[in-house]
């Protein structure tokens, strides 16, 4: 079976408004698997790396500025097209764009208040997770529904 990994972080807004536990709960009720986790404070010089692809861009000053602003929650997930997967579930990044029932549709303010982030691919999650954490933190087992869910 070929899963793939992501990383999701529930931005400092997200922890701010209390919507951690319900983020997680519909990461875990989509079928994806946590396998890590933390609550962290970001640093600059990890919102530097994660975000360096925006540098050049008008708001990065203002990206970095929010997302170590406050902590944040950063998970790897695991799933079959977990990365389409999480996307589908997080909505668009404007969450005036995103639909009803997604995260971002749900509980996102505005564009630069989105409550959450999804990698958007998989070469970008592995980039993105090893700012945060470590191969040896990734914790690898199986979920008593996975054989239901990859049949």
């Amino acid at each position: 079976m070929d899963l793939e990994r992501e990383f999701i972080m529930v931005k400092p807004d997200g922890v701010q408004r209390a919507h951690i536990g319900d983020i997680i709960t519909r990461i875990e009720r989509a079928g994806l698997k946590i396998v890590a986790m933390k609550i962290l404070q970001v640093t600059r010089e990890q919102a530097e790396k994660h975000y360096a692809v925006h540098k050049d861009k008008p708001f990065y000053a203002g990206l970095i500025e929010y997302i170590t602003n406050g902590p944040a929650v950063a998970m790897v997930v695991e799933g079959r097209d977990a990365v389409k997967h999480a996307r589908r579930l997080v909505g668009a990044t404007d969450p005036h764009d995103a639909l009803p029932g997604s995260i971002r549709g749900d509980y996102g303010l505005n564009i630069e208040r989105n409550i959450v982030h999804a990698a958007d691919s998989v070469e970008n999650a592995k980039t993105e997770y090893s700012i945060y954490f470590d191969e040896k933190e990734l914790i690898v087992y199986t979920r008593i529904d996975e054989a239901q869910l990859y049949a």
